[in-house]
């Protein structure tokens, strides 16, 4: 009788438990969707009206939920940002054997400056660098000792395939940081190159070339600080065509990059380039909110949760049709990517603040991810919370909108201890971890967790991804025609499509984030802080 008695009180006290645990509420999460994801806000463009308006919402629910502000009193760590937009009168031009071949911008070539110049005119040869990559520990290095300092530098998406004799060269099958444009363009600077362009296909990219079109048609918005004095962007067709006038065969240069043996190739073509933008100052703000940790000693150190606000914002230059509706449409509303994340932030921070944690946590929504993850790299240069007590980052963007799962992706924890907590809480919640798979788009790299993870941070997205091409959605109800549905996204990704649909099922999104705060939760209680187990993912 007494084991019995000690029994149910035990399950009774498991019970009160889990009934206090706190519980990411479906209603909330929609009608926070639904408001950012409105033309009201017409797309959360960066440096345009709609992103004060998603700062003040985001602020004003912040404090709703509870949580504190900064020390200063404020939920707004404002960023600095200088805007940059092409004008129409810009053109860009290859000439070889005396003759010019014009390049039509959004078609075959985008491109912008990264220094804030305003104005730039010049005629540059072109040098062919392979993938760009300077890699001591790949014992690789395209650059190879040559000077490319003032000249236009052309260079490959992704990173070298692996081989029979090096299976797991460069990440194998899985792209790494090497791949990203974002590494070419700080390479091409550390160099000394006038500039840059990255030969797109939609194969390396893992996206339509209409994708960075998009971007670059709009304004665009960089940190204050140095910078490429042009960048961009170069169409399959037209880098076929720029090496064919200049001799030159690309799909041999290709191959030939795939050796460490590859050494630059100078073009007999050259580029005349008549760059003119309208350049302003800006500022933006990240949105922090925290719940402060119960524990006295643990409370010094911080989890944070992440979710960028920010999207494309509205062009009314061009008449852009929206592929749902097949009518002409001005905004970007950006309803998956990443109005979900950003209400499912808000949605888990109403619930974490009725039951801290004993860990503080931070509810972080960076400003201008789409501009280049520029948001939390300023966070990461002046942190809200010590980078060295910062114990993890936890990351949203474009989150389930088709169904319940029955697996929980968590790409990138396998570099960290976070794979072995997410394990436990999986397993409490009745789910199954996506197995590590390989990532040939780079999902790990594109998203704000990363510049924790490139701060010594263990960060992850949370969430299987689209762009992976691992098909890992194990959906409960109607799992082909689910799968299609979430398959479908890609079509809209970027595009004016990518709107609210009330008739979205949002239990799956519910579902994710309330994994989220477990594994946040997870982490904020335990005795130690996640480690990486060997070097950070790059």
């Amino acid at each position: 009788m007494r084991s019995l008695l000690i029994l149910c009180a035990g399950l009774c006290a498991g019970a009160v438990a889990q009934a206090q645990e706190p519980v990411v509420a479906e209603k909330p999460l929609r009608a926070h969707l639904a408001y950012l994801a409105s033309d009201l806000l017409e797309g959360r463009g960066t440096g345009q009206r709609g992103a004060d308006l998603a700062v003040r919402y985001l602020e004003k629910q912040a404090a709703e939920a509870g949580l504190k502000p900064l020390p200063n009193g404020s939920y707004r760590q404002v960023v600095p940002m200088l805007g940059m937009k092409i004008q129409s009168t810009s053109q860009m031009s290859i000439v070889a054997n005396g003759k010019s071949q014009a390049l039509e911008f959004g078609r075959d070539v985008i491109y912008g400056s990264g220094n804030g110049e305003s104005e730039l005119r010049v005629d540059v040869p072109m040098v062919f660098v392979g993938y760009g990559i300077r890699a001591p520990e790949e014992n690789w290095d395209d650059y190879k000792g040559v000077d490319v300092r003032g000249k236009l530098l052309l260079m490959m998406l992704n990173d070298p395939q692996p081989t029979v004799d090096e299976p797991n060269r460069f990440g194998g099958k899985s792209l790494t940081y090497y791949g990203r444009w974002d590494y070419k363009f700080e390479e091409a600077f550390r160099q000394g190159a006038l500039g840059v362009l990255v030969l797109h296909t939609d194969a390396s990219a893992s996206y339509p070339f209409y994708v960075p079109a998009n971007a670059y048609k709009l304004e665009r918005v960089h940190l204050a600080g140095g910078g490429n004095r042009f960048e961009g962007w170069l169409e399959e067709n037209a880098s076929k065509a720029l090496f064919t006038a200049s001799g030159l065969d690309l799909a041999a240069l290709r191959a030939s990059a795939e050796s460490r043996a590859f050494r630059p190739v100078e073009l007999t073509a050259s580029a005349h380039i008549e760059m003119h933008s309208s350049m302003r100052q800006l500022e933006q703000s990240n949105i922090i909110g925290i719940v402060p940790g119960s524990d006295p000693q643990l409370k010094h150190q911080a989890m944070v949760y992440s979710a960028h606000w920010d999207h494309l914002g509205k062009d009314l230059g061009k008449d852009d049709k929206n592929a749902r509706t097949g009518k002409t449409d001005h905004i970007w509303n950006g309803a998956v990517d990443n109005a979900s994340g950003s209400a499912a932030l808000l949605a888990m921070a109403q619930a974490a603040a009725k039951k801290p944690a004993r860990r503080t946590q931070i509810f972080f929504w960076p400003c201008a991810e789409e501009e280049g993850m520029l948001g939390s790299a300023a966070y990461i240069r002046q942190p809200a919370w010590p980078l060295a007590q910062t114990a993890a980052n936890l990351n949203l963007d474009s989150m389930n909108f088709v169904g319940v799962t029955r697996d929980m992706g968590v790409p990138g924890s396998d570099a960290s201890t976070l794979r072995a907590t997410s394990a436990e809480v999986a397993a409490k919640m009745g789910l199954k971890l996506v197995p590590e798979v390989p990532d040939p788009a780079g999902s790990f790299f594109r998203s704000d967790h990363y510049n924790f993870v490139k701060a010594g941070i263990p960060g992850i997205r949370v969430g299987s991804s689209v762009f992976s091409g691992d098909g890992l959605f194990d959906f409960v109800n109607d799992p082909t025609g689910s799968l299609a549905r979430i398959r479908d996204y890609t079509q809209h990704y970027h595009q004016v499509s990518d709107e609210y649909n009330p008739a979205w099922d949002l239990s799956g999104m519910v579902q994710q984030a309330q994994f989220t705060l477990n594994l946040g939760y997870a982490v904020a209680n335990a005795e130690r802080m996640p480690s990486f187990k060997g070097q950070p993912p790059r």
